[in-house]
């Protein structure tokens, strides 16, 4: 499998559009959200974190096939 540069900047760019998306839509929404996050404690972080990568991973792979 050859690594494509042009696919891979463009979904790039579409996650930097989506977050921006959200800053400029909800920004006190997003303040609080992170405000929320100071309160946890790294492990929930951490599975909060890796189970958004399986499930991107999935989207990824359902997307290919």
């Amino acid at each position: 499998m050859e690594f494509n540069i042009e696919l891979f900047l463009r979904a790039l760019g579409l996650a930097i559009v989506l977050e921006g998306l959200c800053w400029t839509l909800f920004p006190g929404g997003m303040r609080r959200a992170l405000l929320s996050l100071l309160h946890l404690p790294e492990s929930r972080l951490r599975i909060a974190g890796l189970t958004a990568l399986a499930l991107g991973l999935l989207v990824v792979w359902l997307a290919s096939h």
